[in-house]
Order: C-alpha cells, then sequence, then structure tokens
C-alpha cells in the first residue's frame, strides 16, 4: 500500500496528497508533518516496512472539505486519491487521484463568497507585453486582457482580480515578478501545454491571435488537468485590452475604498456596500466587477441610464421584477454544478423556480416602453421546455442526496411507479405479518425490525419467551440483554423481494436524475446568457434603487474635457453620517487642469477629492450621482494618493511607496485622466517635500495635461497660480472662534494662508502646556520665516507651567468642589442626588463656557 501511495505522490509533489483508507483519508511523510501542524491534529506514525514508523495523520472522510478548506486558506494544494475498486481479500484496492484541488480551482459552494468571483490567473508573455488569461471555474467566465510590457500595471492587475493562485509556465524567470507573488501569498502553479483542444475551439472562434490563443490554453489544460474531466460549462471568451475600461490601480481602489476599507479591510462603508441593493449572488458579483472595471464606452454607458431612468419613472413594474429577482437561485453556479456532476435534485428545483420569474420579468421590462429593455427580452431564450422537464420530474421538497431515492415524481416513470407500488404492496404485507404473528403466538408486544446485518427479524421480549412454541418454525439468530430476534422462512422471502425493490427505487431514480440532468445541460449556453441578463437587470435596478433614495441624478457626459459637479456629495460619507453632508461643486476644464487645495486637517479636503473620483466612477459604470448636476467626459484612468501607510512585505517605507505612486501616476496618466494627490511630500523634510510637490505639480501641468486634484499644507504653493495658467488655488474654509476652530467643510476659491494645525492638537486634547508651547515656538518661526533655531524649553520650565495650569484649573472649578464636599452621602435621598448631580453639572457647563 505504501508503495502504492509513494507511486501517486511521485506525480504528485507539490501537493498534500488526500489517501483514501476506508473511512479516512491519510497524510503520510512530509505531507503529515505538514497538515498535522497546519490543521493542528495529531501526527502519528505507521509501520511500512522501515525501521522507524512513517509519519502520518488523517482526517475523516466525510468532513474532509472543512480540513481541505483551511490547507487551501493557507495556500496548499491538495490531492484526493480515492479507492476505485471494491475491497477483494488477498488484493490491495486500487486507487486513483479523482480530483485536484487548489486555491484557484474551489468550486465548493461552501468554501467561496457568493458575492465574489473566483479567478485564477495564467500569465503569458511575448515581446510586446504580458497577456493575463483568467477564468472562474463556478460561472464558467473567461477573459484574456492584453497589457503594456509594464510589471507595474500587471501587478495591479492581478491584485484587483483577487486572485489566490497564477499559473506560469516552468521557463517563466521574471524573478521579480515571482518575488512579489510570493510575497503576496499567492499560490504558484506550472502547465507548459498550449495547444487547445478542439472542443474548446468554440471559445475563441472570433481570436486569431496566436499568442492569445496559447494563453488561454495554458490555463484552459491546467484547469481540466486538475478537474480530470471536460469542461463543458465555459463561457465564450472575452477579450478586452487595458485600455477598454476606466483603469483604477490597486492603490487607488484602496485609497478610494471601492470594495475594502483601508482600515478594517471590511465591505461595510465601501461603494460596494453602498450600491449593493442586488437581490442574486449573480447581480452582486456582476455589480462588483462593473466598480472595478467602469466603462469608457459612451453609448453603452448612456443605455444603462436609460435603463435605470425607465426604472425609477415605472416603480411598479421595478417593484414587480424585484420581487421575481428574490426568488432567482445562483445560475452561474447552478450551471457549474451542472456541468461539474455535483448538482443534486435541489439545485434542479431551485433552478426550475429561477426559470419561472422569466415571463413575469420579460412582460414587466416591455412595460417600461424602453427600447434597450425591448432588446433585452428579445435576446433572452426560451427555457420552457427545461421548467416542465423538471416540474414533472422532481418534487418540490427533495433531499440533498441523489443515492438515497424520494425526489422523482409519481406519474413521471411508470417502471418506477411499478416498483414503488411493490415496495409499498411489501410493507404492507409487513403490517399484516406482524398482526398474523401476535394472534398466532397470543404475544402482544411482538415486533419486526430491521438492521444491515441480519435483514428483517422478529422481536420477542425475554418475558415472553416461554410463549414461543416450536411449531411456530422461528429460527433463533440473536440474544439482546432485554430481548431476543428470530426469523422465518416466510419472513426471509419476502425481505429479498422488499430490499431489491428499495435498492431498485434507489437505483432507478439515480438513473432518471441523470438523465434529467444531462437533457439540462444541453441548454447551458442558453440558461448562462439568461445569468448575465438577469445579473444586467439586478444591477441597474439596485442603481435605479440607490438613486431614488439618495437624490442621485442622471449625469451629461460631453465631449469637452470638462468636469463641473455642481453640489456634489461623497456616497458613502453621506449614507453614514449623522450630520447633513456639506455640498461642494468642482469645476475643472482646459484652463483648469490642477486645483491646488489647502486648508486644515480635517477641515474636507480628502472627502472633496475622494467624492470627485467616485462621482466619476459611478458615472461610467452607468449610475447616477450624487450632485445637483453633473457634466463630465468619459476618463480613461484614475490615480491616487491619499493616505500613508507602509509596505512591509517588501521594506518599504511610507514615503517610498508614496513615492512610487506617485512615480506610477506621473509615468502611465494621459490628457484623459483624473488624480489626486494628497499632501505628497509630508514624509520628508519639509524643504524636500516642498520641492518635490512643486516639481510634481510643474510637470503635470506641462506634460501631463491630466485633471489633478492636489491638496498641500505648503501655502508657499499656492503662489503657482501666478505662472501655471491652467492652476487654480481653492481652500476648504474654517473659522477661528475665541481660540477654537470651526470646521465649515466649504470649498471656495482662493488660498488659505494657515493650516490651524494647533488648533487641531487643540481639538485632540492634547496637554495644554504642549499647546501653548507649540504657539510660541510657531510665533518665533514666523517672525523669522522658518530660519532660527529655537531653543530647546527645559522640564522645569514645563513643570513650573503644569503647576501654574494645575492652579488655574483648581481655582477655576473651586466653587464646585466646595459644593461637592459639602455633601452628607449618609443624609440624601436618591431623587436629592439627582437634582445636585444635575446642578453640579449646569455649573461646570457654565464655568467652561466663560473658559
Amino acid at each position: 500500500m505504501m508503495q502504492q501511495y509513494l507511486k501517486i505522490k511521485k506525480d504528485y509533489s507539490d501537493y498534500i496528497v488526500f489517501f483514501r483508507l476506508g473511512d479516512f483519508y491519510e497524510m503520510f511523510f512530509q505531507d503529515a508533518i505538514v497538515a498535522s501542524k497546519e490543521l493542528e491534529i495529531v501526527l502519528t506514525g505507521r509501520d511500512a516496512g522501515a525501521e522507524e514508523k512513517v509519519p502520518m495523520c488523517g482526517v475523516p472522510y466525510h468532513s474532509a472539505n472543512i480540513y481541505i478548506e483551511k490547507l487551501i486558506d493557507k495556500g496548499y494544494k491538495v490531492a484526493i486519491a480515492e479507492q476505485t475498486t471494491e475491497p477483494v481479500k488477498g488484493q490491495i484496492v486500487e486507487r486513483e487521484i479523482v480530483k485536484l484541488v487548489t486555491p484557484g480551482t474551489l468550486i465548493e459552494e461552501s468554501l467561496i463568497n457568493q458575492k465574489d468571483n473566483n479567478y485564477i490567473v495564467a500569465i503569458s508573455d511575448d515581446k510586446n507585453g504580458f497577456i493575463l488569461a483568467y477564468s472562474d471555474l463556478t460561472t464558467g467566465e473567461n477573459f484574456l486582457q492584453i497589457l503594456p510590457n509594464d510589471i507595474d500595471i500587471l501587478f495591479n492587475e492581478i491584485i484587483s482580480l483577487n486572485v489566490r493562485e497564477v499559473v506560469v509556465d516552468s521557463k517563466f524567470n521574471h524573478q521579480d515578478i515571482e518575488h512579489y507573488l510570493k510575497n503576496h501569498q499567492l499560490t504558484i502553479s506550472l502547465e507548459d501545454n498550449t495547444d487547445l483542444k478542439s472542443y474548446y475551439r468554440s471559445l475563441i472562434s472570433d481570436i486569431y491571435d496566436k499568442h492569445l490563443l496559447k494563453a488561454f490554453a495554458r490555463l484552459i489544460n491546467y484547469l481540466e488537468k486538475t478537474q480530470k474531466k471536460e469542461l463543458l460549462h465555459l463561457q465564450k471568451v472575452q477579450v478586452f485590452s487595458s485600455q477598454s475600461y476606466l483603469r483604477i490601480d490597486n492603490a487607488s481602489k484602496m485609497n478610494l475604498e471601492l470594495t475594502r476599507t483601508m482600515m478594517s479591510k471590511s465591505e461595510k462603508s465601501t461603494l460596494f456596500w453602498l450600491l449593493d441593493h442586488c437581490k442574486t449572488a449573480m447581480g452582486s458579483r456582476f455589480l462588483k466587477q462593473n466598480i472595478q472595471r467602469p466603462l469608457i464606452d459612451k453609448d453603452k454607458i448612456q443605455q444603462r441610464y436609460s435603463l435605470v431612468e425607465s426604472f425609477n419613472d415605472h416603480f411598479i413594474e421595478k417593484e414587480e421584477i424585484i420581487n421575481e429577482l428574490k426568488k432567482v437561485y445562483d445560475l452561474e453556479r447552478i450551471v457549474g454544478r451542472l456541468s461539474f456532476g455535483n448538482c443534486n435534485a435541489k439545485d434542479l428545483v431551485n433552478l426550475k423556480n429561477s426559470l419561472k420569474t422569466l415571463p413575469s420579468i420579460k412582460e414587466n421590462l416591455l412595460a417600461l416602453n424602453n427600447i434597450y429593455g425591448q432588446t433585452l427580452v428579445e435576446n433572452i431564450p426560451d427555457v420552457q421546455t427545461i421548467v416542465d422537464l423538471i416540474d414533472q420530474a422532481i418534487v418540490d421538497q427533495p433531499p440533498l442526496t441523489i443515492k438515497e431515492g424520494g425526489f422523482i415524481k409519481e406519474g413521471y416513470s411508470q417502471r418506477l411507479d411499478e416498483i414503488k407500488d411493490i415496495s409499498a404492496n411489501a410493507k404492507s404485507w409487513l403490517d399484516d405479518f406482524v398482526e398474523r404473528e401476535r394472534k398466532k403466538t397470543g404475544i402482544k408486544n411482538l415486533k419486526v425490525g430491521f438492521n444491515r446485518v441480519f435483514g428483517y427479524y422478529i422481536e420477542i421480549s425475554k418475558g415472553q419467551l416461554s410463549q414461543v412454541k416450536d411449531e411456530f418454525a422461528y429460527d433463533r439468530k440473536q440474544t439482546l440483554t432485554n430481548s431476543e430476534r428470530f426469523i422465518t422462512d416466510e419472513l426471509k422471502e419476502k425481505e429479498s423481494i422488499i430490499l431489491g425493490s428499495k435498492e431498485k427505487i434507489e437505483q432507478l431514480e439515480y438513473d432518471l436524475f441523470i438523465e434529467i440532468r444531462d437533457q439540462v445541460q444541453k441548454e447551458t449556453v442558453h440558461l448562462q446568457s439568461i445569468a448575465r441578463d438577469l445579473a444586467f437587470i439586478d444591477m441597474l435596478i439596485a442603481f435605479s434603487k440607490i438613486s431614488m433614495e439618495k437624490r442621485y441624478i442622471k449625469p451629461q457626459l460631453i465631449e469637452e474635457k470638462k468636469l463641473e459637479i455642481i453640489d456634489g456629495r461623497h456616497p458613502v460619507v453621506e449614507a453614514i453620517s449623522d450630520q447633513v453632508f456639506i455640498e461642494n461643486s468642482l469645476y475643472m476644464d482646459e484652463k483648469n487642469q490642477i486645483l491646488l487645495i489647502t486648508g486644515p486637517n480635517m477641515s474636507g479636503k480628502s472627502t472633496f477629492m475622494r467624492q470627485s473620483a467616485l462621482i466619476v466612477i459611478m458615472a461610467q459604470m452607468g449610475c447616477f450621482v450624487p450632485a445637483k448636476s453633473a457634466k463630465l467626459f468619459i476618463v480613461d484612468q484614475i490615480f491616487t494618493r491619499i493616505g500613508a501607510s507602509d509596505d512591509i512585505s517588501t521594506g518599504q517605507s511610507t514615503f517610498m511607496v508614496e513615492m512610487n505612486e506617485v512615480n506610477y501616476a506621473l509615468r502611465n496618466a494621459t490628457s484623459n485622466s483624473l488624480i489626486l494627490f494628497d499632501e505628497i511630500g509630508r514624509g520628508t523634510a519639509t524643504y524636500d517635500g516642498m520641492a518635490l510637490a512643486q516639481a510634481i505639480i510643474e510637470y503635470s501641468h506641462h506634460k501631463l495635461k491630466a485633471k489633478v486634484l492636489f491638496s498641500t499644507h505648503y501655502h508657499e504653493l499656492t503662489h503657482l497660480e501666478d505662472d501655471l495658467k491652467s492652476l487654480r488655488n481653492v481652500h476648504v474654509k474654517a473659522k477661528e472662534e475665541k481660540g477654537d476652530i470651526v470646521f465649515l467643510h466649504k470649498v471656495v476659491d482662493g488660498p488659505t494662508d494657515r493650516s490651524y494645525g494647533i488648533h487641531v492638537a487643540k481639538l485632540a486634547k492634547m496637554p495644554k502646556v504642549v499647546i501653548e508651547r507649540a504657539k510660541s515656538i510657531l510665533d518665533e518661526l514666523e517672525k523669522n520665516h522658518g530660519y532660527n533655531v529655537i531653543k530647546a524649553q527645559t522640564i522645569d520650565l514645563f513643570n513650573y507651567m503644569e503647576s501654574i495650569e494645575k492652579d488655574v484649573e483648581e481655582e477655576k472649578y473651586q466653587s464646585v468642589i466646595d459644593q461637592i464636599k459639602k455633601i452628607d452621602i449618609l443624609d440624601i435621598t436618591p431623587l436629592n442626588a439627582m437634582n445636585i448631580l444635575n446642578e453640579l453639572i449646569e455649573a461646570i457647563k457654565t464655568i467652561d463656557k466663560k473658559d
């Protein structure tokens, strides 16, 4: 047996082999050592002819998925070796690998997020750049993407797809890429075969580029090798280049919190969280894809606006469609399970119930009187034959297993009904047999039971055994503590009929299920088309719903390179804030390419910048936007540098990360791009930072011609408005009241002359002596334009200032302290205590107000 294991392991050296032994999957040697540690299970040993025991650990086969999921999450790959022959005495059971499970090929419903795609990517390269081929096995979606010969762009695309496994050929020698993949804990797999099998030709019928064909073949050959079967549910390949959608690099997606927040890494309080009013998992996945890759095709965007507008105007029809979508299951993944042969009768019923919604959805789409809605209806194929087939064949509430019968409707199969009738009569015969035996023996508690060892038997309690006579011809089979078990010739004869009919029923139902499944499988292409259309409708209705709830408006797409947003709002901040959101307008055209934004921290500069980018993204997804009005040109790329963070995996400091992101924007932006730079240069010395910031602004102005929002605390940069004709100063208003700062969150023209940093420190409740010392230092620096060196204050002076401050504090509240001292805690009622406490609070508030 160990020789058999080693032979299998030799071919799957980079997998952890789950080797089936009876009711367990066992692991041996290094696999066992790794698995026992990662799964926290006991490591034991087994005699295998060697001097020392072979390391071994195991998991029950019926709960193997739990352990496989843990290994996959940690980046391992699992090969499952099953017993392929029945046990025969004196012979070893044959075993072979029946399935390979890898991070990118998970198909089990319990192991994947229903609102996420589980992509696996293959990287190929040629002299012109990189080609990404990627698929989601659970949905059958396939994509080919052409990328320029730029590793940064390649990295960003891989991260954006949120993949867990990357396939390359064995000669792939990009050390920097391999280093990156390992740092990001991506599983790397090898595949050299680039010959595409004939039955996949229909998926690439419109593709003639040999490099694209080989890239796709590499991925498909790897997938087929892991699944050990033909992948009949794969959809036609979609090809696009990096210029065919609004490109948003991974750092920008993080900074804008499109699908994950920067701090908690959760979906809550993201753009996806806000917009996801979808009723189906397919709709949510499609929405996420569109957030990651908004459109740049003006006609397609306008079509979406038209449909959203129609949904807004037809509330009743929209609600009818929403109610139908609530009944739709995840068609894409049901079709995937159909193809893999691991669906059950429940999947077919869910498929039927989903398809039964189509007539109502079509009817309500036609009622919109929208040409695009009418086109949608015409494109949805008629699959009533599938609905009728499943409705006639499968019961409404079938069991989860398909091996034990109980799911085929009466009347669907004459032969099945006949066998069931025999089985039912046999059961009736058993009831009659029990009654006859009770009368014959006089034993009222006589009963008939069944187990897998003896089959059917008569059971008589110990107290009634004396009534068993020889003429009954009872043959004793088993003695228990409180009873005896017997059989008779008549009972054994009937047993073979009963058991035979049960086995026949189970086998026939299974065979019928396979026939039905195969018939449904023939409609895979139509079912996938329906799934795509329903996901599209679901997303647009979600856009309509959020637009109506939040007062969003239809943007106007224009040819002129202008961004004109009147009274714009940050969609997410507005949704989660308890306060009224302060609206701000944005105007940028050929004469206003760069907005230099000044203002204090916490005043809303970053929020204003982010909302501008989010409005562009929403508009190019086909969604209405949070503004009074919006005129927008089609943006090709969005770059951001907002916030501060180290990259520990590559050993890069905050400033280095900042410079890399700025460099990426400067090298890749075009005149149609939007760039958000937030306080560039703050991570280094003041003059270094200011010099870099000015150089970046000048380069953006003269070379890029892109739209740039640049926030800064370097007020010295505001003079650039005099020399750079396309730069305009704006600032976020704040006002000072009695030494405190009040943020107005309103963006207005012109520069601000101060940052109010010390006021913000005061809001943070920093020690007063620190605030006062900072004020004195600032006064000195401002007098001498920052050139004098301020001598450090001594600890004694700090202590003296603190004691003075403490004395002032105590004196200020002395009247309150005197009141507290007069209270006799032993001679006071609860009501009086509450009244005194309220008086003290009001007295403190009055003192603080005067202060």
